[in-house]
């Protein structure tokens, strides 16, 4: 499972990690650790560093970008994706569906972060463009689509194989609010509705391994169950889904392979710490991606406030990978500005769970703030904020009567006195 992480890159990562090599090696062996880099994203960007997600690692944040069928613009994707990096993203994934595709994966892979896709977005966007019902893409259109992001470089793709017949039926027998919220479900969804088949990647998993094995790229076992709504959080939906993808885990396990798993949602407060530990029991502590997740459905052109807060509590419990939400979730495609806040959010939602979980390199961070406030050191606190503009914006824009002080307390500073 190292076979792609070279001697001089596994002893900077665990220097940035703040662990031994020795560690990184066995979880890796373990699959409790899953290495983001395929081997030919090395060869087109330059300083490409990979990412590792997983057991006793520092909590890692996934920033979405993409294309859509109304606003398909490259350069602002480009723009999007500077200003995530910008703002700590660790990965980006492109979810584009929209204008060129195969233009914007390419611009993104010349980035030097690990990128991530959904192949089935591909099969859907070939469909359309030419015309083809659902019910009459081939089998192994979505087997082409995984095979292709693989050769291109993409480091790791969402695979939405838990999705079967058997466990669609459960959903469709549900009193759920709705029913499916994850794209590049219902698509698989409706397929096999229309075709009367099975999924066709849950069908070819085991080839999906060896395209992992092959080149490099991770699968992250995608929830295309996972509750959109606080109602439907933790329902028989799914946690059917979730057994299944244990199942699978475990069958790449058995095969050398590490994988991700990704998890839901909308989960209020109280219901995290449930899932968040479920998966990790029947899922042998594989790496967890989570979708915030969301704790309130009514937090909208807020959205990335509500999933910091339940991104922090899931990344306490023991999730290894936030995604990030942005302001406009639910709402549009996300700006710029919008992509910089989700960003920032998920970061200061993942650097809160490191301090909980232990980690000294956050807690360092913290003190070394702290006592430059303690001394007025202005610009090293920017320098150490999470959010390297704002502080300074506001600052500048409010300027104290005297340097040490601030607009708040002005002579009035407790510290001061």
């Amino acid at each position: 499972m190292n076979a792609y992480l070279e001697d001089k890159e596994l002893g900077k990562i665990a220097e940035r990690e703040g662990v031994s090599r020795e560690k990184i090696v066995k979880g890796i062996e373990r699959g409790i650790i899953v290495a983001l880099k395929n081997a030919k994203h090395g060869e087109i960007a330059e300083s490409f560093s990979p990412v590792l997600v997983g057991y006793g690692l520092s909590v890692k944040v996934n920033a979405n970008i993409g294309t859509s069928p109304d606003i398909a613009d490259i350069e602002l994707e480009k723009e999007k994706a500077r200003v995530a990096i910008e703002a700590g993203a660790d990965t980006l994934m492109d979810l584009s569906t929209g204008g060129n595709i195969d233009a914007v994966r390419k611009e993104l892979l010349k980035l030097p972060l690990p990128l991530g896709t959904v192949p089935v977005y591909d099969v859907i966007y070939e469909a359309c463009r030419r015309k083809t019902a659902i019910g009459n893409i081939s089998e192994d259109a979505f087997i082409k689509a995984c095979e292709k992001h693989a050769k291109l470089g993409v480091d790791f793709a969402t695979v939405h194989v838990g999705i079967t017949r058997e466990n669609l039926r459960v959903v469709e027998a549900s009193n759920r609010v709705i029913k499916i919220v994850s794209r590049g479900g219902a698509i698989i969804a409706r397929w096999m509705r229309e075709t009367g088949k099975e999924n066709p990647l849950y069908e070819n998993f085991d080839y999906l391994l060896e395209l992992s094995a092959e080149h490099g790229m991770a699968l992250s076992l995608g929830d295309a169950l996972r509750p959109g709504a606080i109602e439907d959080a933790t329902d028989k939906a799914q946690l059917a889904e979730l057994l299944t993808i244990s199942k699978l885990v475990e069958r790449a396990r058995e095969q050398g392979i590490g994988v991700v798993v990704e998890g839901p949602g909308h989960v209020p407060i109280n219901e995290i710490e449930i899932n968040i530990k479920l998966q990790k029991a029947i899922c042998k502590n594989a790496p967890f991606y989570v979708l915030g997740p969301l704790v309130t459905d009514v937090a909208a052109a807020h959205d990335h406030i509500a999933a910091a807060i339940g991104g922090a509590l899931a990344a306490y419990h023991g999730a290894d990978f936030l995604c990030y939400v942005t302001p406009a979730e639910h709402l549009a495609l996300p700006s710029i500005e919008d992509v910089r806040l989700g960003v920032i959010a998920s970061k200061i939602a993942a650097h809160a769970a490191d301090i909980a979980r232990g980690n000294k390199k956050a807690r360092a961070l913290d003190l070394a703030m702290s006592k430059a406030r303690a001394k007025f050191e202005w610009e090293k606190q920017f320098e150490l904020a999470i959010d390297k503009e704002k502080p300074k914006k506001y600052r500048e824009e409010r300027k104290p009567k005297t340097k040490e002080s601030c607009t708040m307390c002005g002579e009035f500073c407790a510290m001061k006195l």
